[in-house]
């Protein structure tokens, strides 16, 4: 049986925490920066959490 494949975009986007959950990043932080405030911008600095009901299907995109 061969090996499970990891999805690269997915490998890109996500990583696991410690204690298995799945840390993401926050879109709208890539361009286009001059027009949103700093306060928009601190807070898109900030790592989020996968939500609970996605959690499953990117840890299988994950390989995990």
């Amino acid at each position: 049986m061969p090996k499970m494949k990891t999805r690269r975009g997915a490998a890109k986007r996500f990583r696991l925490t410690a204690s298995g959950k799945v840390k993401r990043n926050h879109a709208y932080h890539g361009h286009i920066l001059t027009k949103k405030s700093p306060k928009r911008l601190r807070n898109l600095r900030d790592a989020g959490l996968v939500c609970k009901a996605d959690t499953a299907r990117v840890k299988k995109m994950l390989g995990v």
